[in-house]
């Protein structure tokens, strides 16, 4: 639940946060970026709980997520639990890059958090490939893994990304707690403009298209 620094709308203070040189530092783990995740779509949870969901220790869990909270990403849920059961809620819904210049201070922290995106994205892939078997056969046939190999200029990416970012903004979104619209299930939007370097491979997804 993290969005790239390439999407042009602005934040809303309430629900989103805009990432600075502390929070870039802060989120160049994949298991940070992971949590944070878990809990923008989920809600609030335990250690334990999204423990058992990444496949960690709870004690390792607890640390990312005083780093989390310590940056201001995540709050202990004091509505629920107790001393021993503490609960953890996400502060934002979504994240924000907005300083171009933040990649040139933190050079390290900003190919961190890069690199903990796509450890992400990949890790989302995975998980719905995984269940593909079981997955009812309308969803097999939304599936989409289609790549498309464009020639653009910088400003032609940059107004390739926020046409992306407009046609995702007219659908809905998940909100933790709200009743679910009956028929709907989460569906994982990953919109990825990736300057490729020269030489670098060329791939075609599932659909032929690229």
């Amino acid at each position: 639940m993290t969005d790239d620094r390439r999407w042009p709308h602005s934040p809303d203070p309430q629900t989103d946060v805009v990432i600075d040189a502390r929070g870039l530092r802060a989120l160049a783990h994949p298991v940070r970026v992971q949590l944070i995740g878990l809990l923008r779509k989920n809600g609030p949870s335990t250690a334990t709980r999204l423990a058992e969901q990444l496949g960690l220790n709870s004690g390792a869990t607890s640390y990312h997520l005083r780093q989390l909270a310590a940056a201001g990403f995540v709050a202990e849920d004091t509505e629920r639990g107790n001393a021993r059961d503490r609960w953890w809620k996400s502060v934002h819904q979504v994240t924000w890059w907005t300083d171009p210049d933040l990649a040139e201070q933190e050079p390290e922290a900003a190919l961190g958090y890069l690199r903990s995106i796509v450890a992400a994205h990949t890790l989302t892939a995975q998980t719905a490939l995984n269940a593909l078997e079981t997955m009812p056969v309308e969803w097999r046939h939304a599936l989409d893994l289609s790549d498309m190999v464009l020639q653009l200029t910088p400003e032609e990416a940059r107004t390739l990304a926020g046409e992306l970012a407009d046609v995702v903004a007219r659908y809905r979104r998940i909100e933790p707690g709200a009743p679910v619209p009956e028929g709907t299930d989460r569906v994982a939007v990953v919109v990825q403009v990736l300057p490729e370097p020269q030489g670098g491979p060329a791939g075609d997804g599932p659909e032929g298209r690229s």
